[in-house]
């Protein structure tokens, strides 16, 4: 990698990100400032060093799904009285079309779930969830081992495997 994964700040050339679906280039260029600003959820973007362009971005926030929801593996592990469980979700991920083919999608990826599972040792987290725009962005999250839940279009993974995941990257 040639350059950190940071959050967006003014610096970074949003206007200039284009990733072929016009709701994810919208978000960068015209929302996730705000967002942040809000506390809505976290933007960290890749910027190539050479060129000063946005390579691709991802959102984090706080999230929750129902517990009926999780794969009987993962739900067995909690107790009945919880209704939900506490998740950080992975809302979007993006790469611009002029770094796609170079494992910046993954790299993404792995940087997200890595701060995911940071974050979880201090602040609750069972999993990380994404919602999955189509799917291209289904496939993808199926490589890295995303369980479909049920009745919501929804991906889940659970912390447990992120960590295994992370421990075998590293």
């Amino acid at each position: 990698m040639n350059q950190p994964i940071e959050l967006l700040s003014k610096k970074h050339k949003k206007k200039e990100f284009a990733c072929g679906k016009e709701i994810l280039d919208h978000y960068l260029r015209h929302q996730a400032g705000q967002d942040m600003k809000r506390k809505l959820s976290a933007c960290f973007v890749w910027e190539d060093r050479e060129t000063g362009l946005i390579r691709g971005y991802y959102t984090l926030s706080n999230n929750h799904i129902p517990l009926n929801t999780l794969p009987l593996k993962w739900k067995k592990k909690l107790p009945l009285s919880y209704t939900s469980i506490p998740v950080t979700l992975l809302g979007r991920l993006a790469v611009d079309t002029r770094f796609r083919g170079q494992g910046t999608g993954s790299i993404l990826l792995v940087d997200a779930l890595k701060r995911s599972y940071e974050v979880s040792e201090v602040i609750g987290s069972f999993g990380v969830v994404v919602d999955p725009l189509d799917e291209e962005a289904e496939r993808f999250y199926t490589l890295f081992g995303f369980l479909k839940l049920p009745d919501s279009g929804k991906m889940f993974m659970a912390m447990q495997t992120i960590k295994i995941l992370i421990t075998a990257l590293e």
